[in-house]
């Protein structure tokens, strides 16, 4: 009877989980045909925004185009959310999980440098000069393709179980000094809340990778960033007579060399890569006169805790021995302003979602990615619910990836034809998530 009992329930397992690739096969030719029709709409949606880009917390004319798309499905919309931001719900009217998905809306402070018939000619306020304004990092195309997936979920609401929370975030490239916001401010007004969130998903547009092709990593993809700030007291003399001086500026070439050995002496780089950069320094005013006092400011990028941690303890312990056998006097500021954790890709969240990426895109084209030391504050959801973040590849199949333009330049480039993929992920995603759900 045990042996039968047993039997009877692998059969259903069997069953079950047949029953469930079988509709989400169907599930998957739909959203594949839908993709397909909606894409030049995907493709118009970016187009406007990328003309007129905004700048981080001032992406209220974007919000506002983001807004009526939503209002016209008939979803559930909220704005003012972290400054600019748009929430909105779809709820199926069955129960089940609440899945959500975010694009970041803001531009940076580059000159445009394309030939395009969309190209931004835009300006905005920073920190009160005028700038140029440009989507240089594809938050155009992360919207454009957010939009399309509410919009396919939207229609394909008889097959969702529990809500979709629909989140499009200001601000993640950094608020303005003196301001916060992006996820870590959203977080803290309970976007994640109110239905509370199961899973979250997110998706980054790469010039560096094929239109077609999807990256994923279990683990941390994305680095921790921790800027610092290290002043450095000495004792200002003639340059004439060091010997009368406690030298800053002599301190500070020390600290800058030793920190160098955290990571190549300390961190155990076999496993994760981990990075300290002194992006700025800045002490004396002549020739001939030994200054008083010295600045730095740099980041620290790292891919597990362990080694965040480790950083936390040996950088200040580094620099203020070298200043004590130097007989000046440091101050280490960590964190300086703001900072982002490990952009971290929940394992078993991956594990379960792995499938659905094959499905959607095809096996040759689902890659396992190394980490990049670059940041995203996609992370500070990630600390509050099981998340995975994805690159999407939006570079031309005819373009060298070594000729392709890096984000964040005034050359930046994606094709518009790599965006109909990331519209079925997030829209897969999503409807897997939600069906294989207990």
């Amino acid at each position: 009877m045990k042996f039968k009992s047993l039997y009877l329930g692998v059969c259903a397992s069997l069953l079950s989980a047949s029953l469930f690739a079988a509709s989400a096969a169907s599930a998957n030719d739909e959203v594949e045909q839908k993709a397909i029709a909606i894409e030049p709409k995907v493709i118009e949606w970016r187009h406007h925004l990328h003309q007129y880009p905004e700048l981080s917390n001032r992406e209220f004319e974007t919000a506002k185009y983001i807004e009526k798309h939503l209002r016209g499905l008939g979803l559930e919309v909220q704005t003012g959310v972290a400054i600019t931001g748009v929430v909105a719900v779809l709820d199926s009217g069955k129960p089940g999980p609440t899945v959500a998905l975010r694009a970041d809306m803001d531009g940076l402070p580059v000159k445009e440098d394309n030939a395009l018939p969309y190209k931004s000619v835009q300006m905005g306020e920073l920190d009160g000069k005028q700038v140029p304004v440009m989507h240089a990092c594809g938050h155009d195309t992360h919207v454009a393709m957010l939009m399309g997936a509410a919009e396919i979920l939207t229609q394909m609401k008889d097959k969702l179980r529990g809500k979709v929370k629909f989140i499009f975030q200001p601000a993640e490239e950094g608020a303005p000094t003196g301001e916060r916001g992006g996820a870590e401010v959203m977080v803290e007004e309970g976007v994640l809340k109110n239905p509370d969130v199961d899973a979250i998903f997110g998706l980054h547009i790469s010039a560096n990778t094929d239109v077609g092709k999807v990256r994923y990593r279990h683990g941390g993809i994305m680095a921790a960033v921790d800027p610092f700030k290290i002043v450095v007291k000495g004792k200002q003399a003639h340059g004439a007579y060091p010997w009368k001086s406690v030298d800053p500026i002599v301190t500070s070439a020390q600290i800058i060399m030793a920190l160098q050995t955290v990571v190549s002496r300390e961190i155990k780089v076999i496993d994760d890569a981990a990075v300290v950069s002194i992006g700025s320094i800045e002490g004396g005013n002549r020739s001939n006169i030994i200054p008083m006092e010295v600045t730095m400011v740099g980041t620290i990028r790292t891919l597990n805790e362990a080694a965040r941690e480790h950083m936390y303890e040996a950088i200040p312990r580094k620099v203020k021995g070298i200043a004590e056998s130097m007989r000046a006097e440091a101050e280490v500021i960590l964190p300086l302003d703001y900072n982002y954790p490990i952009t971290f890709n929940d394992h078993d969240l991956m594990d379960q979602m792995l499938p659905t990426l094959v499905r959607t895109a095809g096996q040759e084209n689902v890659i396992n990615s190394k980490a990049v030391t670059g940041a995203e504050d996609f992370s500070f959801f990630q600390q509050e619910v099981p998340g995975v973040y994805l690159w999407v590849g939006g570079k031309p199949l005819d373009v060298p990836e070594d000729e392709a333009p890096a984000h964040h330049t005034p050359e930046f480039f994606v094709d518009d034809s790599g965006m109909k993929l990331g519209v079925k992920l997030l829209t897969n995603l999503t409807l897997d998530y939600m069906n294989s759900a207990e």
